[in-house]
């Protein structure tokens, strides 16, 4: 059984600067949603050598189970919880920058989550600044819920932040630069087959012998 936590706005807090993240935002709008409504967002991050290549994904949909955005950035050089506190800021962010009031947060990160329900303590001196940004940042939500999930439940999620990785290794290039190559390569012998065929004397009409 899930476990969200939720967070009423505090109306004397102030706007807190966005922690910088590096890297390059991907976001697709998808549908406009009710800003009375919850937006339900899936976030996942990842980090290929813990630390290594890292990006986050978040997948977010509104109260009807619509898609409404997808989210992903290449990070750098991070550990795995560095990516995924920042798909969670992400999430943040979109909510408060588009005038969403309540938002739901659905992660397969427990540390993460446990960190923001207060069960556990943030001792990682590289993620404490990013949970005190979430706190404040969640405090400007009128609602907040924050729950885990399996992996297997946050497939959207995981699927933007391998992209997200792949795009910051060059992956998709090469993968684009090795299919270029693949055509060229068809194309060539193809262009060769004809010659070889245009040259052989069998191949000619009889009005060219």
């Amino acid at each position: 059984m899930t476990q969200s936590i939720r967070w009423t706005r505090n109306n004397s807090s102030r706007h807190q600067p966005r922690v910088a993240q590096p890297g390059l935002l991907h976001s697709s709008m998808m549908t406009q949603a009710s800003t009375t409504d919850f937006l339900t967002a899936y976030c996942d991050g990842g980090s290929r050598g813990n630390p290594g290549p890292s990006g986050y994904g978040v997948s977010i949909e509104d109260a009807a189970g619509r898609p409404v955005a997808d989210l992903s950035e290449f990070l750098g050089v991070k550990t795995n919880n560095f990516a995924e506190y920042s798909g969670l800021l992400a999430a943040l962010e979109y909510a408060l920058s588009h005038g969403h009031a309540r938002l739901r947060v659905v992660a397969d990160s427990e540390l993460m989550v446990k960190q923001m329900k207060g069960q556990y303590q943030v001792k990682s001196p590289d993620l404490r600044p990013l949970w005190e940004e979430a706190k404040r940042r969640a405090a400007r939500l009128e609602r907040f819920e924050i729950q885990h999930v399996l992996r297997g439940k946050n497939k959207r999620a995981d699927a933007l932040a391998n992209q997200a990785m792949d795009r910051g290794t060059g992956k998709t290039v090469k993968r684009l630069a090795r299919a270029v190559r693949q055509v060229e390569r068809l194309r060539s012998s193809r262009c060769h087959a004809w010659r070889l065929r245009a040259r052989d004397p069998r191949m000619q009409p009889k009005s060219a012998r």
